[in-house]
């Protein structure tokens, strides 16, 4: 039996990793690219297994606002800094989301972390999927449960970044010898989140995702090319909502 298709938007890094996961476990992949026309795709495929949505997390939107509503039962999001007040204004049936925890980089193979986290109806799917490239991944129990989650994944990648801007070294040299900053940045960072998602934080259990994440890959470099470009948003979302940023105002005033 032929399995249903999937489609593809953005092929990147990302998202080849992904196509080749799903080609592998038997679905037909439609790749979909910036010049595609989603709404005559749509009328050739109505009804997907899925599309997956692993455009940068700058193209998002702009995406999301171009999807045909017969796809918006069935959407896949994987992008970084990713919270649901994201995707809840574009009135998704529950999308599935994952929490990528794995690089991959041009040239190079895959490398994990920690196991990937996911959510919703078709996590299964990407479970089964990413298992046949051996990169490991698991269903959450609720959509609370995904969103600590998310915000893990967001406070690994902001502060590492962020404070990669000062020590240029590796987040095992961040956590041992410049411990201070990067819990300075962390929290400064949680309460951007904390705004961002419409309640208080378990800092407590969010800080301990934080270190398994760290542990999961001890030379994994702190500051890539956009960290800049996150420490710059993360401030224009802090003078937004009226928090105060020391640590990071004093970070930029430095580059």
């Amino acid at each position: 039996m032929i399995k249903k298709p999937i489609i593809v938007i953005g092929l990147g890094e990302m998202g080849s990793v992904f196509a080749r996961a799903i080609l592998k476990l038997g679905h037909p992949v439609y790749p979909a690219s910036r010049k595609t026309d989603l709404n005559e795709l749509s009328k050739e495929i109505p009804a997907p297994a899925m599309v997956l949505v692993s455009v940068g997390e700058s193209d998002l939107q702009a995406c999301l606002e171009k999807l045909p509503d017969i796809w918006k039962d069935r959407i896949t999001l994987l992008q970084n800094e990713l919270l649901p007040r994201d995707w809840e204004p574009h009135n998704f049936k529950q999308p599935t989301i994952i929490s990528v925890w794995f690089e991959k980089k041009k040239g190079q193979d895959s490398k994990v972390l920690i196991p990937s986290p996911c959510f919703g109806p078709n996590a299964a799917l990407l479970v089964n999927a990413l298992a046949t490239l051996d990169i490991p991944a698991h269903e959450v129990s609720s959509a609370d449960k995904m969103e600590e989650e998310l915000l893990i994944k967001n406070i690994y990648i902001l502060t590492t970044n962020i404070a990669g801007l000062i020590t240029k070294g590796n987040v095992e040299d961040l956590w041992n010898n410049h411990y201070d900053l990067a819990i300075e940045v962390a929290n400064e960072v949680m309460d951007i989140q904390a705004t961002l998602v419409g309640h208080e934080l378990n800092r407590d259990t969010l800080l301990k995702g934080f270190k398994a994440g760290i542990d999961g890959d001890l030379a994994h470099m702190c500051m890539g090319r956009s960290a800049p470009a996150r420490l710059a948003r993360a401030i224009e979302l802090a003078t937004k909502s009226g928090i105060e940023v020391k640590k990071l105002k004093e970070i930029q005033s430095t580059l």
